[in-house]
Parts: structure tokens; sequence; C-alpha cells
């Protein structure tokens, strides 16, 4: 019998690379979480240990079998020879991912994303969003992005950097201050912005989940909290007002802490939105970036998945 086919699917996240293998139909064969920064010799020697584990699980599940597409997705604006907007992870946006990605698979076509909208595309064509026009899906993780879906597509932009609010501007006082010199709303509003602010104000180091779980009995995590939310709240409702969407779904890793948040966010919306969209956690709500790079090695592989997949 003929081996058959497999694809490969590649989440570059802040805090861990996420790896899984498929057969053609989305069928997921293994998967495998290592840690980005478990090491001391930063983005490049997480590039390069990410590209050994992929080596290693497809030995592992798919012996003998031919790789047909691989899907990389990733924090940051992913390019050949560069990686933009990926400020929470020190030393990625040097890195010629596409060019390493495809160097790591010689003759295998590659398809590349950023994490937020790979994972929205799972979202549209299998999740949360499926029949949502329009719809906002919101990443919170160690950074953070949201992606706009419309017309049964997920927006990218002129510079594929739609839905990059991590940038967004955070009060008038903001206006004319390049990014540089002013706090983004990532620094504020992020999981790697939590840790960094938890640790500091609570004398103790922290993960952002660490802060979520204090704030049920420690007043001063959950003033933390209290700002999180809010400050989120504020520019959800400001997304909600200008798009209009059907369904906002939220995914990331502090979507563990969801009971914590969801209040406050369906608060803003209710008061500030002329017509307040539905809420929900993501169908895939900590693995649709990964998702959506298996079905981009589907994709590469010159396969449609049918709205089965992923079930």
């Amino acid at each position: 019998m003929v081996p058959t086919p497999v694809v490969l699917g590649l989440d570059f996240g802040g805090t861990k690379i996420a790896l899984a293998v498929s057969d053609l139909s989305g069928r997921r064969l293994g998967t495998r979480t290592i840690d980005s920064r478990a090491e001391s010799g930063g983005a490049t020697e997480a590039m390069a240990r990410g590209l050994t584990a992929a080596h290693e699980l497809l030995a592992e599940v798919a012996p003998g079998q031919e790789l047909a597409g691989v899907g990389a997705a990733t924090l940051g604006i992913p390019y050949d020879d560069r990686v933009e907007l990926a400020p929470t992870f020190p030393g990625w946006d040097d890195l010629p991912f596409g060019r390493l990605v495809r160097d790591g698979f010689p003759g295998v076509p590659v398809r590349l994303a950023t994490d937020v909208k790979a994972a929205a595309a799972a979202e549209l064509r299998w999740g949360a969003l499926a029949d949502c026009d329009p719809g906002l899906y919101v990443n919170l993780g160690t950074g953070l992005a949201i992606a706009i879906v419309a017309g049964g597509t997920v927006i990218t932009g002129a510079h594929g950097a739609s839905g990059e609010i991590g940038y967004n501007l955070r009060s008038a006082g903001d206006v004319y201050v390049d990014a540089d010199e002013r706090t983004i709303l990532e620094h504020v509003v992020s999981g790697q912005a939590l840790e960094t602010t938890g640790s500091a104000r609570l004398g103790q180091p922290v993960t952002a989940a660490d802060v979520f779980t204090m704030a049920r009995t420690q007043p001063d995590a959950a003033v933390l909290t209290d700002e999180f939310v809010r400050e989120l709240a504020m520019h959800l409702a400001n997304l909600a007002i200008a798009v209009d969407p059907v369904r906002i779904v939220v995914g990331g890793g502090l979507v563990r802490s969801w009971d914590q948040i969801e209040a406050g966010l369906r608060r803003a919306l209710d008061a500030a939105v002329p017509f307040p969209p539905e809420l929900s956690v993501a169908r895939f709500p900590s693995d649709a970036p990964l998702i959506g790079a298996l079905a981009l090695g589907v994709e590469a592989a010159g396969v449609v998945l049918g709205a089965e997949a992923f079930a």
C-alpha cells in the first residue's frame, strides 16, 4: 500500500511552539509542544529547536510518508527574510522566517500566516465565527491582536497588519507620538504586560495566570486584573462600534481566566455599542493557530478542506 501523504502545521508563539501532523483530510496524527524560550539561545535557537521537533514528530507519527505541505503561523507578520511587528519576542523580527522554514523542508510547498489570522481562519471555517459576517477574533496571549472576518475571509490589510491593535493609541496624549516613545496598548493589555506589571507591583515573580488566580483572594492583584479588563473592554467596544460584528470570539492562553474577564467585556459592549455583538470563547481557544497552520499546510498541498475537517 502506498503511504498516505501528510502535512505539517507549525505555530510559533511567544511562549510555546506547537506542532502537529495531519493527513490530507485534517485528521491529526500527532502533536507536540515545546517552550519557545526553554534555552538561552534566543530567537534563532528557538526556531532551530522548533524545526528539529517537527522532524522528530514526523519521524514518530508518519515514518516513510510523503510530506505534502507545511503551514507555519507565527506571532508578528512573516516574510521570507524577516518578521514584522513581533516586539514580545526579542530577536524574532530579525529571523529570515520563511526562508528558514523552507530550508527545513526542501522541495515541500510552504504557506505562512500570522498566528492570529490563522486562528481566525480556523474559527471562520470550522468554529465560533462560522456564518458571522462580520466577526472579530481576539487573541489574548503573550501579545495582543485581533482579526476581522468579513465576506467569508480574514481581512489582511494592505501590509498584512490589519488587527494589530497592540499598537493602538491609549489616550489623546498619544496623538502625534511615535510608537517607541509612548506606551502602546500591548504594553498594558497582554499576557506579557500583566506578567511584567504584576511582578513589579506584587513584589514577586508571577505569570499572567498567577495574577488572575491571586485576584480571587488578594485585593492588590484584583486591581491589576480590573485595570486589564477595563482597558481591553474600551478598545473592544470601540472596535465593535466601528465594525458592527455579529460575534466577538476570544482565544489565547488567558481564556483560562474567562470567568474573570467575560463580565467586564460584556458590560462594556452592552453599555457602549449601539448593537451589542455576541461574545464567546473560541471553539479552539488554545490551539486555533495550530489548526489554522495545519489548514495552510493542506492548502499548500493543493487540497481544499471541507466543513467537516477538524470537527
